[in-house]
């Protein structure tokens, strides 16, 4: 499917509704999109990156170093599990109650769901019952996750021009690497401002409980964008699908396997960069915690900025020349990561995990677009929804620090990682998507 094909019902409402969607800016807009996702992944790289500091030694304490980072990360993996079902469930109501409504919601559910695990007792004052908490958080987490990619998205696209699909359905696939971000430089100024054993006893929930504030920011700036005039076309005239998940899985089930299929190889990259590198760094290496940070600072930065020159990029040269590009790189870079990584090298370490997240922004920087453009509007919120979360799962995105730290702990070798972030990087979801596009 190429990106320059717009549907007739779209051309219509777009030509209908185009001085209504001057109410909205742009930059608001782009703004409201990307400070949801944003924020959403601040508190969801919050968990995981104290997933690799803290929380084998303070929910899992009387387990081995390693084993207590896989249960650490097995609570990564929850969720990730829990995403579909968020995509199911806020899809749904996307398609049924607009965009808005519930973009609200998710952003709510994941602030408050973050804040209060800036109060979760430690294994060692309620014992099990603390990681148990920890999981059901986590899974709320995930749930709203789950239900705010397709809307943000959504809320740029279907306010925009059609020829700008790409640079405006990026301002949402920013929000993951300035979530990244402003989560790196939080834990950054609270580390360095503390010892590590008054980190480890209660300064690991202040980045935590500073969710409140971002959530009460998010919603402030969201509230004051309108429902997209595309949206509101469909209510007006009845169009709005009345059972949306049904009518995905019987008509659009071929557009679910390819959008969901886009999702393998960035989620593969993003996991050995953003969160299995921090263990590996700090734990396997034994480098410093800093220079651990300094680099996801670095790698995030720069992934903020290619996203939105990769997503106009695609405006023009199409999704298929970015995206492929994207894959190539990947496997260039799955040969050099660890080569690079074990020298200890400050300088290089900053130098592959930045070109890493570079080579991430141009995969991410298509898919908001291209999931998008797979779905009529009466059950596009859905059906991205669910391509998007389900496709977390193929392949290693819910697992994938899990599946390189078993390999890691088997093998006591990183060659099995390599050879399983450049399988997950290649073959058949790229095939697949580039056919298509």
């Amino acid at each position: 499917m190429s990106n320059d094909v717009i549907r007739p019902a779209e051309i219509a409402a777009a030509s209908l509704t185009h001085s209504e969607s001057l109410k909205s800016p742009a930059g608001r807009l782009a703004a409201a999109s990307m400070v949801g996702t944003a924020l959403e992944w601040y508190d969801f790289m919050i968990y995981n990156t104290m997933s690799a500091l803290v929380f084998n030694k303070i929910f899992f304490p009387s387990l081995d170093p390693m084993v207590g980072m896989l249960l650490a990360f097995s609570t990564y993996a929850v969720g990730y599990l829990s995403r579909p079902l968020g995509g199911v469930i806020f899809g749904r109501l996307g398609d049924k109650l607009g965009r808005r409504a519930v973009l609200v919601l998710t952003l709510v559910l994941m602030g408050v769901t973050t804040a209060a695990m800036a109060l979760l007792p430690t294994f060692q004052a309620i014992g099990l019952a603390s990681p148990i908490l920890l999981v059901a958080l986590r899974f709320l987490q995930g749930l709203a996750l789950g239900g705010e990619w397709a809307g943000a998205v959504l809320l740029t696209v279907e306010h925009g021009r059609p020829d700008q699909r790409g640079l405006n359905a990026s301002w949402a696939q920013v929000g993951p690497a300035a979530g990244t971000l402003l989560s790196s430089l939080v834990i950054a100024v609270v580390t360095a401002a503390l010892s590590d054993q008054t980190f480890l006893e209660w300064g690991w929930r202040i980045p935590f409980a500073l969710s409140a504030m971002l959530v009460a920011f998010g919603l402030w700036i969201r509230l004051a964008v309108d429902e997209t005039p595309l949206f509101k076309q469909m209510q007006a005239q009845e169009e709005t699908a009345k059972a949306p998940v049904g009518e995905v899985l019987r008509h659009h089930w071929r557009a679910l396997l390819i959008g969901g299929a886009a999702r393998i190889g960035p989620d593969v990259v993003y996991a050995l960069l953003v969160v299995f590198s921090v263990s590996y760094l700090t734990q396997t290496l034994g480098l410093p915690r800093s220079l651990a940070l300094g680099a996801l600072l670095v790698g995030a930065a720069l992934n903020a900025v290619a996203t939105p020159l990769f997503g106009a990029m695609t405006d023009r040269v199409g999704r298929r020349p970015v995206y492929g590009a994207g894959l190539v790189a990947a496997l260039g870079l799955a040969a050099l990561f660890f080569p690079a990584v074990d020298t200890r090298s400050p300088v290089l370490i900053f130098l592959v995990i930045g070109a890493g997240m570079i080579v991430h922004a141009s995969m991410y920087a298509a898919q908001g677009a291209f999931i998008t453009e797979q779905f009529t509007p009466r059950v596009r919120y859905t059906g991205s929804s669910i391509a998007y979360t389900f496709g977390s799962l193929a392949a290693g995105g819910a697992f994938a620090p899990l599946i390189m730290t078993s390999i890691l702990k088997e093998t006591a070798s990183t060659t099995g990682i390599t050879v399983y972030v450049a399988l997950g990087s290649k073959p058949i979801q790229g095939i697949a998507m580039m056919n298509e596009m």
